[in-house]
């Protein structure tokens, strides 16, 4: 098991900052404004030759019992019981503060190894406050810039004593580049991303999957912020979930801070496989929630539709599942057949069924189709509903080849790409689904005109 190590501190002394540096991208959010992070978040680390994990955590402070505060520390505490180590970093410009004091108190009785970071120390102006630090007892302060990467040799001779010494792996060097083989690529874990409007419950969903409060959740709308990526097995399949920050209508957008978590949310877009698009189900099928499908359309990422708290739901029979599935073929007819299920994230109804939908839908997106059936469906799509005739001229539809799954994508090979009307090329992309059984999943079909073996020869002087 890799060497965890925990970064914990007071609001806004720069540990989001911090985790980045050590991750090498900018994974977690970061910002001026005070406890910006709320959920624990890992990443795999290195600074120089030595490669830990590393767990980024709420600002430590005091609150409520039940409070949002109050659960974000308790985040805190599960990030510290998971580690091997501590860096406890404060603010090196401001100084000891009164809470820096009370929770150097709370890492002594964690008994583990404790690294005192006294980040922001770029230039002399952290001096005083380094010196400061002494009196936590937590040994002599390494004093860094996260921001700017200085002191990171200093930390690295202070982390090297903390641990074990590596195992050597006698396995030949780059082995681990090699491609993946179809075996390995079908029980690798799939990367879901689980995004919706403000409030639809879908930190409260992950929650059930992982059988723990991993999430913060809360009535309030808008309490996760950084995309926050999970594990989970289910009938020995492997899944890697990003719980992402509620999408709002871009104008309704005007903090910096939700600026910055909605871009989190179609980074986890872009990186996952698999999109479940969760709506609440007395408010279905809203703008925002059409904008978001049409998003994760555009990205070529394969679909599910998740309709959450559907144990408020009145009528709950068939005949409303029938009511979903007539409203989404007509209301998003670029993904027409996407699966939906019916789901309570709160109640874990519908959980088994949503996670068949995601390992079908992912099986779907890997899809690929002999070059001989490819061929014979063509030939008879183009027999039934020829092309039209643009400008007087029949257009000419040579054959059709896949290029690539994820999603399937198709280069058709013609007279007249630019002519080719769009309403022909939605016609093509439905019989394709239909008879080859893609519904839901993007298809991609991409013209491209035949090269003409004669246009290089010149005509004849007459």
């Amino acid at each position: 098991m890799s060497f965890s190590i925990a970064i914990i501190g007071r609001p806004n002394v720069g540990k989001s900052t911090l985790f980045n540096r050590l991750v090498g991208q900018k994974l977690a959010l970061v910002d001026d404004l005070p406890g910006v992070t709320r959920d624990r978040r890992e990443g795999e680390a290195r600074l120089g030759d030595l490669e830990f994990t590393i767990i980024d955590t709420a600002g430590l402070d005091e609150g409520a019992k039940g409070s949002l505060t109050a659960r974000m520390q308790e985040q805190t505490e599960a990030a510290i019981a998971q580690a091997d180590a501590l860096f406890f970093v404060i603010d090196a410009r401001i100084g000891l503060t009164p809470t820096d004091r009370a929770f150097a108190d709370f890492a002594r009785k964690a008994n583990k190894p404790v690294l005192l970071v006294a980040n922001k120390s770029e230039g002399k102006h952290g001096d005083a406050g380094a010196m400061e630090s002494f009196a936590l007892g937590l040994g002599d302060p390494i004093q860094i810039s996260a921001e700017h990467g200085e002191g990171m040799g200093e930390l690295y001779d202070a982390l090297a004593k903390l641990m074990p010494e590596p195992v050597e792996d006698d396995e030949d060097e780059g082995e681990d580049d090699a491609p993946l083989t179809e075996e390995e690529a079908a029980t690798r874990p799939i990367r879901v991303a689980i995004v919706g409007r403000p409030n639809a419950g879908k930190s409260t969903m992950i929650n059930h999957l992982l059988g723990e409060e991993r999430l913060l959740t809360s009535p309030e709308a808008g309490t996760t912020r950084d995309s926050i990526a999970v594990e989970i097995t289910w009938k020995g399949r492997e899944f890697r979930v990003f719980d992402t920050a509620g999408l709002r209508r871009r104008s309704r957008i005007e903090e910096k801070l939700e600026k910055l978590s909605v871009a989190d949310a179609l980074r986890a877009v872009r990186f996952a496989e698999v999109v479940v698009m969760m709506m609440d189900a007395q408010n279905r099928f809203e703008e925002q929630d059409l904008r978001i499908a049409d998003l994760i359309e555009r990205e070529g990422r394969a679909v599910v539709l998740a309709v959450n708290k559907w144990d408020l739901m009145e009528s709950k029979g068939g005949g409303a599942i029938s009511g979903l599935r007539r409203d989404a073929d007509h209301l998003l007819p670029q993904v027409k057949g996407v699966p939906i299920v019916a789901v309570s994230g709160l109640m874990g109804e519908g959980i088994d069924r949503l996670m068949q939908a995601i390992q079908d839908a992912y099986a779907l997106w890997n899809r690929r189709v002999s070059t001989a059936a490819l061929n014979r469906w063509f030939e008879e799509a183009v027999q039934a509903n020829p092309p039209p005739a643009v400008s007087g001229r029949r257009l000419k539809l040579n054959y059709i080849t896949q290029t690539k799954a994820r999603p399937p994508s198709f280069v058709l090979f013609c007279s007249r790409a630019d002519a080719v009307p769009q309403s022909y090329l939605r016609y093509l992309t439905n019989s394709m689904r239909e008879a080859f059984e893609l519904p839901g999943t993007p298809v991609r079909i991409t013209l491209r005109e035949k090269a003409n073996p004669f246009a290089h020869k010149r005509k004849r002087p007459s």
